[in-house]
């Protein structure tokens, strides 16, 4: 009797152990099962591959990213994970709706037309047509405002870095948004017909690093703001030069036209299933984006920004977690998107937030990566941590005690206050989920001196510290894919903007 009570425990046992592999239901206090599966050799192969100059900086928009996604998608394809996209496939394509100044365009001082973008840079991409007088504000002082007439009139300003805090990433190319933004309100609300600033030492400075961007124009999915343009009062730059053709009853002349396009940009996605009955059909999904700034303006030599740092380190973080899902799945599916065109505005965040493949009451959380290979190799930061960015305390409990049970990285919390001079909360993929209601972290290790320069280059990555940040994140999505009930969102949960 003792032998077959005893023969029965152990079956039973035996049955127990079967049914826990089965299901790969983690251990409380133990590493999660595929955990080894995340490899610096792995991570580096990839990302080297990814951030070459083959691929030309993965412009949006471009037939680089196109050629960079058809590849990493085929690297999906290899290592077995499902595709998730659109009609079986690997990829969400959506449109980019682009709307830029046509050189065409002219502007002209007393009759005298100025080089586009050499002597004039139009800093706003709207159409415009008009003849009127220029009012010379100096600096556009509140008395020398109050005196001046400029209703119907195009204001020319002196400008200056007066009142403005450039200890910011970038200060270059923000300037000249900046000094706009100190005028904009009250020369809107006093009729201006036109805007003209006059650089001064930082305009100057910042005149070949903004040529880019305002050159290229606005960039916008269907249905947001800046997929279609409406006349507007051009706003311009002239050189610090030109302010004596201003000062004595000068004349300008404007006839701005937009020209309008369609690109195709994509969304790369792919699963691992899970290994619940029914919770299989719920997703945490692990999200980051895949194109940077393609060929722009050079730094010594160099004009391929190849975005080694941003974003290829998340990029390749995420097929490392893909591959120990796919070798160990939860019991909820893993979804991973690789999001296009977040350069351009998050735009494929925008599009897959509001067009899910899955069904989107089944994304239980959204785990977000951007530049996670840099900096100190002991400190990191996890925005959307503290209010109020913090969606859902639940989702941050997880992910704090994440890092707690494996890299233990010190957090950076000054990064994640709306007090951060950055906004860097603002400024990734997991800003339109979170915005849609689903639970959201964002996990990265900031900004460094060569953030969107070509010096973001693959030698410049700490792969011990990328490796820890991709456990991080691996660890989190695993709590999440095998917990009772999904994270809960904060009922009262408000951005400040």
């Amino acid at each position: 009797m003792k032998k077959t009570v005893c023969a029965a425990g152990l079956l039973l046992l035996l049955l127990q152990v079967q049914a826990q592999k089965k299901n790969r239901v983690p251990v409380a206090g133990t590493n999660p099962p595929a955990l080894a599966s995340i490899k610096e050799a792995d991570l580096q192969r990839d990302l080297y591959a990814m951030a070459a100059d083959h691929f030309r900086g993965r412009e949006a928009g471009t037939l680089d990213e196109l050629r960079a996604s058809m590849w990493w998608a085929e690297e999906l394809r290899k290592e077995g994970l499902q595709p998730a996209g659109d009609d079986g496939t690997y990829f969400q394509y959506f449109n980019l709706y682009r709307n830029r100044i046509s050189p065409a365009s002219t502007v002209a001082i007393n009759r005298t037309v100025l080089g586009l973008w050499s002597d004039v840079l139009i800093a706003q991409t709207a159409p415009a047509t008009l003849s009127v007088p220029v009012v010379y504000v100096g600096k556009g002082a509140k008395e020398d405002l109050d005196k001046a007439d400029i209703r119907g009139k195009a204001v020319a300003i002196q400008a200056s870095t007066e009142g403005l805090n450039l200890q910011v990433s970038l200060p270059e190319r923000r300037y000249m948004g900046y000094v706009l933004n100190k005028y904009r309100t009250e020369l809107t609300n006093r009729g201006a017909a036109a805007i003209i600033f006059l650089a001064d030492a930082m305009g100057e400075k910042s005149w070949s690093q903004v040529v880019p961007a305002m050159s290229r124009g606005l960039y916008d999915v269907e249905g947001g703001a800046n997929a279609t343009v409406s006349a507007k009062p051009p706003v311009l730059w002239l050189h610090g030069n030109a302010v004596n053709r201003l000062q004595n009853g000068a004349t300008l002349t404007v006839n701005i036209t937009v020209e309008s396009f369609l690109y195709p940009s994509v969304n790369i996605v792919a699963k691992a299933e899970g290994t619940d009955k029914a919770l299989k059909n719920e997703y945490v999904l692990f999200s980051g984006h895949q194109d940077h700034d393609g060929v722009r303006q050079p730094y010594g030599t160099d004009s391929i920004y190849n975005g080694a740092d941003d974003n290829a380190t998340v990029s390749v973080a995420l097929m490392a977690i893909a591959r120990a899902f796919k070798k160990a799945p939860g019991k909820r599916s893993a979804l991973f998107v690789w999001h296009g065109a977040e350069e351009r505005g998050l735009l494929g965040s925008r599009w897959y937030s509001a067009h899910p493949t899955v069904p989107a009451t089944s994304i239980v959380a959204v785990l977000n990566g951007d530049m996670m290979g840099r900096n100190s190799p002991d400190s990191a930061a996890l925005l959307g941590a503290q209010p109020p960015h913090r969606n859902s305390p639940d989702l941050v409990a997880m992910a704090m005690e994440a890092n707690n049970e494996g890299p233990k990285f010190k957090l950076d919390t000054l990064w994640d206050k709306p007090t951060h001079v950055e906004g860097w909360y603002f400024r990734s993929d997991h800003l339109p989920y979170a915005r849609a209601g689903f639970p959201a972290v964002f996990y990265t290790s900031l900004l460094h001196p060569n953030y969107h320069t070509p010096m973001d280059e693959a030698d410049r990555i700490d792969y011990g510290k990328l490796k820890r940040m991709t456990e991080w994140m691996y660890r989190t999505g695993w709590k999440v894919a095998n917990a009772a009930s999904r994270p809960k969102v904060d009922e009262g949960f408000k951005l400040e903007r």
